[in-house]
């Protein structure tokens, strides 16, 4: 089973630009601590409206050439189970065999089904050529840092898992308060997953066309199959 983009638990929904993103939230409180600092503006997020005017629009977080024959895009949350596991078990093996052969390009769309998600993809995006590192250590420690028992302590595991890449603190804190950039992730987020119709994760478009999580043994047939084309 994969996560569905509709959880049954809907705590609140954030508008954007005429349409509405489901969120569960918590009753996060801040904790004064100078390492916690970005809390009380990113606890804010799920509360602002984002709007085409004051959210520029982020880059596409890509892997491969731009003209490789095949294109995967891999729609995922970083709180999604089935993501960290695609990620731990295929994800690397279609690098090495096909995005660094020039035989795929792969590009990465977030799902925000809660206020983690975001704030980790937020994090990830501190700096653009750390992304899939951040990434990758996200969903391996996926089951430590969302499982904190206080959004205070999911930050502060937000921060390590930043520093273990090299981030600094000033870094992070700057990217984990940026909402205009929040604001501009969630109204993609929003616009890719109606456009391409995503309600669940992971969910895979290849050469445009929509699949399901897969095996690595079915994805390398369906990428060997159109490359023979």
């Amino acid at each position: 089973m994969f996560r569905n983009l509709y959880p049954s638990l809907i705590v609140l929904a954030l508008a954007v630009g005429g349409s509405y993103v489901w969120l569960q939230t918590g009753s996060p409180s801040a904790t004064g601590s100078s390492e916690l600092a970005a809390i009380e503006t990113i606890q804010g997020v799920t509360d602002v409206q984002a709007s085409d005017s004051d959210a520029s629009e982020p880059v596409e977080m890509t892997l491969g050439v731009e003209d490789a024959p095949v294109t995967i895009i891999e729609y995922a949350s970083f709180t999604c189970p089935h993501c960290a596991r695609f990620h731990e078990t295929v994800f690397g093996d279609l690098v090495k065999d096909y995005v660094d052969t020039g035989k795929v390009r792969f590009i990465m769309r977030d799902v925000y089904f809660d206020r983690f998600g975001l704030w980790a993809a937020m994090l990830a995006r501190c700096e653009t050529d750390k992304f899939f590192e951040v990434s990758d250590l996200l969903y391996e420690q996926q089951s430590v840092w969302t499982k904190a028992d206080s959004n205070e302590k999911v930050v502060d595991n937000l921060y390590q898992i930043g520093r273990s890449a090299g981030l600094a603190d000033e870094a992070i804190s700057a990217c984990l308060q940026d909402n205009t950039k929040a604001q501009s992730l969630v109204a993609l987020y929003q616009e890719n997953s109606e456009r391409d119709d995503i309600n669940s994760t992971p969910s895979f478009l290849v050469n445009g066309k929509k699949y399901p999580n897969m095996s690595l043994e079915d994805f390398k047939k369906l990428v060997d199959e159109l490359l023979a084309e």
